[in-house]
């Protein structure tokens, strides 16, 4: 009888913490803009400040100016690979975009369509070809070829001992020219960030 109390009393426990830990969802809308970091990780601010900065470096760079006071057009970009080399997963996609916005916006260059946006463009021209009407379709071997190719690379480095991390992330850029293989600029950016993971609690 005692043993089945103590089991009784433990299982009525064993609820309780459950049940605490159980809260329901809570969902707050945020500005986009606004800073929030929870896992310390790479996130759409890093990315959003990481872009802006290293655009602001290449316009400014003596390429551009060079490039101009030779007399010709506004030079078309392509993004080349950005390999992700870091720890973690990083949406490499949302930072290509956002050096796209950012350089397009900024109405010094041009960007032509990348290897797979191409690829499907093509395809679409190809059945323009077929079905259109001569007024409105598309000829092909009229595309605008690309002055300049973005390349680049995210690393990081992690420093950790128990519940403390460093994590240090490093982006670099370069901008070659696809005339001759010349590298015309090579941007670099860092951030360091301090993470400390509380304990658990029930």
């Amino acid at each position: 009888m005692h043993a089945i109390r103590l089991v009784t009393i433990g299982v009525i426990a064993l609820s309780s913490v459950l049940m605490l830990g159980c809260g329901g969802t809570k969902v707050e809308r945020m500005d986009v803009d606004k800073v929030k970091d929870l896992s310390g990780d790479w996130n759409d601010t890093d990315s959003r400040l990481v872009s802006e900065e290293m655009i602001k470096d290449v316009l400014s760079a003596p390429w551009l100016a060079r490039y101009k006071s030779e007399g010709k057009k506004t030079p078309s970009l392509i993004v080349g690979e950005i390999k992700n080399l870091s720890h973690e997963h990083i949406a490499v996609n949302v930072f290509v975009g956002d050096i796209e916005r950012n350089l397009i916006n900024a109405g010094d260059v041009q960007f032509v369509a990348s290897k797979t946006e191409r690829q499907e463009i093509r395809e679409e021209r190809k059945d323009q070809d077929l079905n259109a009407a001569e007024e409105t379709r598309k000829a092909m071997g009229k595309e605008q070829g690309a002055d300049f190719m973005l390349k680049g690379e995210i690393n990081t480095i992690i420093d950790a001992e128990s519940k403390t991390q460093v994590k240090f992330y490093q982006v670099d850029l370069t901008l070659i020219s696809l005339a001759d293989n010349r590298k015309v600029w090579v941007g670099q950016k860092k951030i360091k960030k301090l993470v400390e993971k509380g304990k658990m609690r029930l």
